[in-house]
């Protein structure tokens, strides 16, 4: 599906980079089916020596000749990345778009033409390759567009396909996650050299616990609570800890801390 294809990333930061490495490593693009583009001409010399792909001379080059064009600038940048764009798409190219916030008639309007286009929302674990990534369709975009997108942003982690309505939920959720549960992290490994353990053991225990714990959940038939429950003893340390963040309402801060991100996405992309 994607052997004939060039894939033109507009736009060559963290996340640009990751879905390119990857996308080499697993065999699923050649180098020379691989153009980018950017305004930082060091990024793209560096991108062109590193992974021997085609760096182009504009924007407007790269999408006269990509059949796929991920566009993977700032939000900010979107708008100007279209008008450059938009009067080189007779070929009707796959638009993918992951510019956090940006909806897709935004899109559809800055290229000035029905195209396919898909608009994903990524996370930041994708630069380790142990991403979560969400793909809302417009309503040009069929099947064999979505399975392209999935076929590109699988190399970078798990895909789920979501309505666009949903987005500022994902957003919410997965996209500004990381930042949760890395507090989580850092408040763990805090109260382990509390208790007079060094940084870099509490550090090392912390991180292992959590990969651990992802994994027996993601391998679990059952609800988190049930996993809980296994390490929570009568009488034990595990539920004397618990009570305490029950006191301090946990689980309610975290809902209401991912609500008002959602919220605030909304307010982003209205903009």
């Amino acid at each position: 599906m994607l052997a004939a294809k060039k894939v033109g990333f507009i736009g060559a930061g963290n996340m640009g980079e990751a879905l390119i490495k990857a996308l080499l490593a697993a065999g699923r693009l050649k180098a020379d089916q691989i153009m980018v583009s950017d305004i930082d001409p060091a990024r793209l010399r560096f991108l062109e020596s590193t992974y021997c792909i085609l760096a182009a001379t504009g924007n407007a080059p790269l999408a006269r000749a990509a059949q796929v064009i991920v566009l993977a600038v700032k939000p900010n940048q979107v708008d100007g990345a279209l008008g450059e764009i938009r009067d080189s798409l007779a070929h009707l190219p796959l638009v993918i778009s992951i510019a956090a916030g940006v909806p897709l008639a935004r899109i559809q309007q800055g290229l000035g033409c029905p195209l396919p286009l898909i608009r994903i929302m990524p996370n930041t674990p994708a630069l380790v390759l142990a991403g979560a990534s969400a793909i809302a369709a417009g309503p040009n975009a069929g099947p064999d567009h979505v399975a392209v997108a999935r076929l590109l942003f699988e190399a970078v982690g798990r895909v789920v396909e979501v309505q666009e309505s949903a987005m500022n939920a994902v957003t919410a959720l997965s996209g500004s996650g990381p930042a949760y549960l890395l507090l989580v992290m850092e408040a763990l490994i805090d109260a382990g050299v509390l208790l007079g353990l060094p940084r870099p053991i509490a550090r090392s225990l912390v991180v292992q616990t959590t990969l651990g714990s992802a994994k027996l959940f993601d391998e679990a038939a059952g609800h988190p609570g049930a996993l809980k429950d296994q390490v929570t003893s009568p009488g034990g340390t595990t539920i004397y800890g618990l009570a305490v963040l029950e006191r301090g309402a946990v689980r309610g801060l975290f809902m209401d801390a991912v609500a008002a991100a959602a919220r605030r996405s909304e307010e982003l992309g209205g903009k």
